[in-house]
């Protein structure tokens, strides 16, 4: 870190988050360099994923396209899409190596990089965990990303005994958190019994805040309902609070962790918990930039008000915000996961076009 980058870090929100709260700072992107700004400013992990590989991709094709061709010419019977996942274990790599002096001080509870299982998986657990395995073995820092759905569920805890780090995605509610966070605990029990190491195991749970928020937008507009426009944007947050709340009392072993950012508040509220915030570069510089208080407010409850209005007139929302509002048969059908899937299922494509512009050069143009 320059002189001048240092003194600016010491002074931003993100960096006094993280040496005033226990709130954690990771970074939603395996970018080298917005991985490096975000260390800078307090970070200690990062993520990974078909969508992030395809940003980066499209914002760096000049650093990689060299790369991806040397990939297509070495594996002469690759296809695109195995061409394409080597691309997102090499960009996972690299941002787990900046990691690996974070995991280490850390003793495995950061320092770690997520990455993701191919999201076409989701309704097998047994590729999932034989997936999650593999990737696991890439580097001693890696955390492994299993979908919060059905058979999402199953794969967790057999992830967990196997002595893997998880970070449960696709997850919006409060129901599919506990879900996860029994899933773990029967995990780690499982493999405690077995007399085998589990101190240096840092499983999170991700509440996609916004991707809750913009479905139940979605479902307002399609409904014709009218309400507060800004009450919208606190149901991620309340989710969010409620499962913080409840995790606490139950001690389970697991931490939960903020993403899909849509607005400052699914930061700026949680400071304060034993979380993880996960916000992309772009929000990170935004929040840095601000002059938001860093003060805790993870304890503040959400107005009752807000509460019933959402409650009474959106019942995804109470799906969403009561334990037994969904059942784990159905968690593949809620609006959020459906849309979260199809999006990241869509990324896999995108990645295969983008390999397959080095690999098969379009001759109609110039």
């Amino acid at each position: 870190m320059s002189g001048a980058a240092s003194e600016a870090a010491l002074r931003s929100p993100l960096y006094r988050m993280t040496c005033e709260t226990p709130t954690c700072l990771w970074n939603d992107s395996a970018s080298i360099e917005e991985l490096t700004y975000s260390i800078e400013n307090g970070a200690v992990g990062a993520t990974c994923n078909p969508v992030i590989v395809v940003g980066v991709l499209k914002k760096e094709i000049g650093s990689w396209q060299g790369r991806i061709r040397s990939l297509i010419e070495t594996h002469t019977t690759a296809t695109e899409d195995e061409i394409g996942w080597k691309i997102v274990r090499e960009m996972s790599v690299n941002a787990a190596a900046l990691l690996m002096p974070i995991f280490h001080s850390h003793k495995g509870r950061n320092g770690r990089l997520s990455i993701q299982t191919d999201p076409r998986l989701y309704r097998d657990s047994d590729a999932m965990v034989r997936q999650a395995e593999e990737f696991s073995r890439l580097a001693e820092n890696i955390i492994v990303k299993i979908p919060a759905t059905k058979a999402g569920i199953v794969a967790v805890e057999e992830a967990t005994y196997r002595g893997i780090s998880i970070n449960a995605t696709v997850c919006f509610t409060l129901p599919q958190c506990v879900a996860v966070a029994e899933a773990v605990e029967r995990g780690l029990q499982r493999r405690s019994m077995a007399g085998y190491p589990i101190d240096e195991m840092g499983p999170v749970c991700t509440i996609m805040v916004g991707r809750l928020d913009d479905w139940l937008k979605i479902l307002a507009e399609r409904e014709g309902i009218s309400i507060d426009p800004g009450y919208l944007e606190w149901a991620g947050v309340t989710v969010f609070k409620k499962t913080y709340q409840l995790f606490r009392e139950r001690g389970y072993r697991i931490r939960l962790l903020s993403a899909a950012f849509r607005n400052h508040m699914h930061w700026s509220e949680f400071i304060g918990g034993d979380v993880v915030i996960s916000p992309p570069h772009s929000w990170q510089v935004r929040f840095n930039a601000s002059d938001i208080e860093v003060a805790p407010r993870i304890d503040c409850p959400v107005d009752t008000k807000i509460v019933d209005t959402l409650s009474k007139y959106l019942p995804d929302f109470q799906r969403a915000y009561m334990e037994g509002g969904l059942a784990v048969e159905d968690f593949d059908q809620f609006g959020p996961t459906r849309r979260t899937l199809r999006q990241f299922i869509a990324a896999c494509a995108d990645l295969n076009s983008l390999v397959r512009d080095q690999m098969l050069p379009n001759p109609d143009v110039g």
